[in-house]
């Protein structure tokens, strides 16, 4: 008989190991350049094993980056004073939320580069429903973080409540990623002399902050 608990965790394996080699592949090399055959090599199985778990590249891309981001998640909520920011105001949250996009940047500009990679992989390719589903799902705990930020601020007052939710969400979302982005990937104008790029990012920080926070 087949010990059932050994084969879950024998699969459970595999799949991580497909996941790990991918993502490392993809981060570094992009996304089209990479074979799932050069996947299943590097992770040390064959190509047939890797089709039971990920039958198409697209949705192997997607479960990458949906492990990838959850765990940056995961990690992100370590840094929280308590789970729901008791005795925070908006305005804290606020400041929390856009350090974390700072957060991913110390800390896994992989991460970036690989979702940049992803982004382009995503408009050349004809994904199936599945998949862009799963890839407009990666954000939403960011949304829903910011939701509760913002219903707070309709009572604390201290984030502007006159521009709409949806507004201030996509301006901060994307000036932070895009900039954490270009940073990660190099993109990104070098004085012969040096420049702090720490330093450039939290001028971006703190210039959302003003324009957004009631103070």
């Amino acid at each position: 008989m087949r010990n059932l608990e050994k084969d879950a965790i024998e699969q459970a394996k595999r799949r991580q190991a497909f996941l790990e080699h991918g993502f490392a592949l993809f981060s570094s090399k992009g996304i089209e350049a990479i074979r799932l055959q050069d996947v299943a090599k590097a992770s040390g199985y064959g190509i047939a094993t890797l089709y039971r778990y990920f039958n198409t590249k697209a949705g192997f891309a997607v479960a990458i980056a949906e492990w990838k981001w959850g765990e940056f998640f995961k990690e992100n909520r370590k840094r929280r004073p308590s789970d729901n920011f008791e005795n925070m105001t908006a305005a804290d949250m606020f400041s929390f939320y856009l350090e974390s996009f700072l957060e991913i940047y110390r800390k896994n500009k992989a991460l970036l580069r690989f979702n940049q990679f992803l982004n382009i992989y995503i408009q050349s390719e004809d994904m199936d429903d599945d998949a862009l589903d799963a890839y407009r799902d990666l954000m939403k705990p960011i949304i829903s973080f910011f939701h509760e930020m913002y219903e707070r601020g309709k009572h604390d007052h201290t984030v502007r409540t006159d521009v709409s939710e949806e507004e201030m969400l996509s301006s901060t979302i994307h000036l932070m990623l895009a900039a954490v982005t270009r940073y990660a990937v190099g993109l990104v104008y070098q004085h012969e002399s040096g420049f702090d790029e720490i330093k450039e990012l939290e001028t971006l920080k703190e210039l959302l902050f003003m324009k957004y926070a009631a103070l």
